[in-house]
């Protein structure tokens, strides 16, 4: 098994900034990163992450710039 069999599983994994991955599920999950509930093959995993990660933008970056709205700040 490796990242280009195509017989390879993998589980997309999800870090604290909402950031998504991909890590072979026959290896240990790195620290700072968790399951994120899909598990398929190469493609399947990837598709997935496609849908559901509409914002790459880091999570500490989103909540910066709603606190900075939220408090009328502007970049002028």
């Amino acid at each position: 098994m490796s990242w280009g069999d195509e017989n390879s599983n993998f589980v997309v994994v999800v870090n604290h900034e909402e950031q998504y991955s991909i890590w072979p599920d026959y290896k240990a999950i790195p620290a700072g990163w968790r399951e994120a509930g899909k598990s398929g093959k190469k493609d399947e995993c990837l598709q997935w992450i496609d849908e559901v990660w509409t914002d790459m933008r880091p999570l500490s970056l989103r909540e910066a710039l709603a606190d900075s709205a939220a408090q009328g700040v502007t970049n002028a």
